[in-house]
């Protein structure tokens, strides 16, 4: 047994000159308080990992699972982006989409959830490949300004529904409201950053009655479809002349609110004893929220009412229509309504920290331009300030696209999606060829065991197709502002990411240490 299991060790071996590899034991120099250190396993890990804790762990169990829960919001999100399912699928596949997604990345997180445990940093997936440290920064930057901008065009669709005779609807309205939550998530993450535990277990409360208070009022007022039609009929409006191709098109969108729950794996330097909690929480958050999604889902598709009247809403925003039409009532539609800004809002906070640890974590080992200023952690703040700035300026000028093309903002909110189903492809993958043709795996406190192969493969094989149809545009024949862009701009990233690696990358970019051996 690995000796920090048991914390069986003293803290003097772990804070010895030099560890049992032979690096450098980087932790006798952190200016974080003794308190944030975390256990004796996490002082074990960082020394293993070859890294400094420079940030502090004031993580546990529940709140990261409200960290993890409300950076998704799966049930939150769903109706706000369901209209685009409607147009490939119709509601069956909403539905469908759901149950299969469940299922499906049940098993891709707990791949996921076995490497964190193997190698507890913020840098998450990246560290077994330098192309995939590129595929998370990009995917978590777009992720962070596309929940965003959905919190202002929610807001902005608040301000039509209550001023329906005198408000005029402007794209540019919706991007200044953009900013302006951006910049109030990342007040939380450098003013408040020591409160951010305690905010994000007051909003997990709110992540559980809410769907409560969105789904009764929708089942005792709403219409109700028959449960054929809604749940067995599938529908296109895209274009395409074959009906399945077009459900699997649709399908991307519902499983979409079950992608990015990797965000924990990017606070792990923040979490006490990570390499045991960090797994939990990814897991615990997964399932209940998936089957809440599902619940949501099922809510959604049986009271929408008349879809061509919900999809011509003058809010922008559909599931709006469908709240008034069931209630009647501006305010009642207004409050339901406000409680999804609200989760939609602490969203944002959690992904400003998502994106910026991970931003700083790979800049920590220079796969980035400007690394050696974007990686410095301002002591006493001990969070990655500079990291978090820089997360909000890009995700503000990416907001800044929808006063050109609202359809093109969307397409680059894809490529979040994108991003990020092909980092996991590629960590999956390698964790499939380590099992079959590598060296052993690294021990992990959290542990697939023998299962490992079996759920890895079954992993692939769901993320594989629909890492394929999320490149697909919604329509047949889209124009150059309906298509979906997020292939172009993938690969325009990743050249990118080539040139600085050919050109400047090689010569600093270290490269995380991906070790055979845990125990001390």
């Amino acid at each position: 047994m690995p000796k920090y299991e048991s914390e069986d060790v003293s803290i003097e071996e772990l804070r010895g000159e030099h560890d049992v590899y032979g690096r450098q034991n980087l932790e006798g120099n952190s200016t974080v308080p003794e308190k944030y250190k975390g256990t004796l396993a996490d002082q074990n890990d960082m020394s293993v990992l070859g890294r400094k804790q420079v940030l502090r762990r004031n993580f546990k169990f529940t709140t990261m699972l409200g960290f993890a829960s409300t950076v998704l919001v799966a049930w939150e999100i769903l109706p706000v982006i369901s209209v685009y399912a409607l147009e490939n699928g119709g509601t069956a596949i909403i539905f469908w989409s759901l149950i299969a997604g469940v299922i499906g990345m049940t098993f891709v997180y707990a791949s996921l959830a076995e490497m964190a445990s193997m190698f507890p940093t913020s840098g998450g997936q990246y560290r077994l490949s330098y192309t995939v440290g590129w595929l998370t920064a990009m995917g978590w930057q777009v992720y962070l300004a596309g929940i965003c901008f959905m919190v202002g065009s929610v807001i902005q669709g608040l301000i039509v529904l209550n001023n329906l005779e005198t408000y005029t609807f402007h794209a540019w309205h919706g991007t200044l409201l953009t900013i302006g939550v951006i910049l109030f998530a990342s007040m939380f993450n450098t003013l408040l950053a020591t409160r951010l535990p305690l905010i994000e277990g007051t909003l997990l409360i709110l992540h559980l009655v809410g769907l409560f208070a969105i789904i009764i009022p929708l089942w005792v007022m709403a219409p109700r479809g028959n449960v054929h039609d809604t749940l067995f009929k599938f529908t296109t409006t895209g274009g395409w002349s074959n009906l399945g191709l077009s459900s699997l098109i649709g399908m991307v969108n519902p499983i979409g609110v079950l992608i990015g729950y990797d965000c924990a794996v990017h606070m792990s330097e923040e979490v006490q004893d990570a390499s045991r909690v960090l797994p939990k929480a990814l897991i615990w958050s997964v399932v209940p929220n998936g089957l809440m999604a599902i619940v949501m889902g099922v809510t959604f598709v049986f009271c929408i009412g008349d879809i061509d009247e919900v999809l011509a809403s003058p809010t922008y925003e559909p599931f709006i229509q469908v709240f008034y039409n069931a209630t009647r009532s501006t305010a009642g539609a207004t409050i339901m309504a406000s409680i999804i800004a609200i989760m939609l809002t602490s969203a944002c906070i959690s992904e400003v920290a998502t994106a910026s640890r991970q931003l700083w974590a790979f800049a920590r080992d220079q796969g980035l331009p400007f690394s050696g200023w974007l990686s410095k952690v301002s002591p006493g703040y001990n969070i990655p300030l500079r990291a978090v700035l820089v997360s909000v300026v890009i995700s503000s000028l990416l907001s800044l696209i929808n006063i050109g093309s609202y359809v093109a903002l969307n397409a680059i909110n894809s490529l979040g999606v994108v991003s990020l189903l092909f980092s996991y492809n590629v960590t999956i993958g390698c964790m499939v060829w380590r099992r079959l043709f590598g060296a052993p795996l690294p021990s992990a406190r959290w542990s697939l065991g023998k299962f490992g192969l079996a759920v890895n493969l079954v992993s692939l094989a769901f993320i594989l197709p629909l890492t394929f149809f999320a490149f697909w545009p919604v329509t047949v024949h889209p124009t150059a502002a309906e298509l979906n862009w997020s292939p172009v701009m993938f690969v325009g990233i990743l050249s990118i990411a080539a040139i600085y690696y050919v050109v400047w990358g090689r010569h600093v970019y270290s490269g995380p240490v991906v070790l055979v051996k845990r125990e001390v």
